[in-house]
């Protein structure tokens, strides 16, 4: 009797030890797997899929209106549709901030703060520098070192602080989306 307890006692501990193991084996891969996914907010939400910014031409601009033309509305509306998308690029292209340095608030994201700067000239972001990030921990450092640069290079090309969710790193996006938008907030022309 007392070995089948034993024996009982040894086969659950086997299998407490392999979910244990395949429970770390699990966050290791899942904190070393960080990627970009779209969110779909009506100031993210782009026309083309491309992950490069390209401007608009003037023809990708016809061809979308005189679809519509052919769709539903008069020449004169056409025109209008027309003139308010070229307007809305120019202003886009002269920039909507004031030139300067801004720095944003500090952000909770969970295992630290996040703070930014961004860096205006000519109207547009050309940087966006992190004062201060989680780095204390091996976990945050190995996180924001995959994390920070995307973040960057996404506030830069939106000139705005829409950017996309980054998986594995959402307290850290969410922090600095924060961060940058009380950045963005000061330098708005």
């Amino acid at each position: 009797m007392n070995i089948s307890i034993m024996k009982r006692m040894g086969i659950s501990l086997a299998v407490i030890l392999v979910f244990i193991a395949y429970s770390f084996q699990q966050r290791n891969d899942d904190e070393s797997s960080i990627s970009v996914t779209a969110s779909q907010t009506p100031a993210s939400v782009s026309a083309t899929t491309s992950t490069t910014p390209t401007p608009a031409s003037s023809s990708n601009v016809a061809d979308s209106s005189t679809t519509t033309n052919n769709a539903t509305t008069s020449p004169a509306a056409n025109s209008q549709t027309s003139t308010s998308q070229m307007q809305s690029q120019m202003s886009s292209m002269m920039g909507q901030y004031k030139d300067g340095t801004y720095t944003g608030t500090r952000a909770d994201a969970f295992y630290g703060f996040i703070q930014v700067r961004a860096s205006v000239s000519a109207g547009k972001i050309t940087d966006v520098t992190f004062l201060e990030y989680p780095n204390d921990q091996h976990e945050s450092k190995q996180i924001n070192e995959q994390a920070i640069p995307i973040l960057k290079s996404e506030a830069i090309q939106a000139q705005s602080a829409s950017v996309n969710n980054i998986s594995g790193a959402t307290d850290t996006t969410k922090a600095f989306v924060e961060s940058l938008k009380a950045a963005l907030n000061k330098a708005h022309a």
